[in-house]
């Protein structure tokens, strides 16, 4: 019961990192707003270490990038670890 839940937050986590990322694409969006500032006071704290270990690229940044190749592995293994 705890790894589904785990599990859940985990894609839930995925999820809203990929909106953040579809969203930045319009230059419009208050992100004081809601629903923008939840999505992004929740992906935010996620991508701010990855910014920090990897520069933007040509003005290109991949830490989305980074951050759900990692929350991809991290659910694989512990959902694979605690799945019997």
């Amino acid at each position: 019961m705890v790894i589904e839940l785990l599990n859940i937050i985990l894609d839930a986590l995925r999820l809203i990192i990929f909106l953040k990322v579809l969203l930045s694409w319009f230059p419009n969006i208050n992100w004081w707003n809601q629903p923008f500032k939840f999505i992004s006071d929740v992906a935010e704290p996620v991508l701010t270490p990855f910014r920090k270990l990897i520069p933007p690229i040509g003005g290109l940044d991949l830490s989305p990038i980074f951050a759900l190749i990692t929350i991809s592995i991290l659910q694989k293994v512990v959902v694979g670890l605690f799945a019997f």
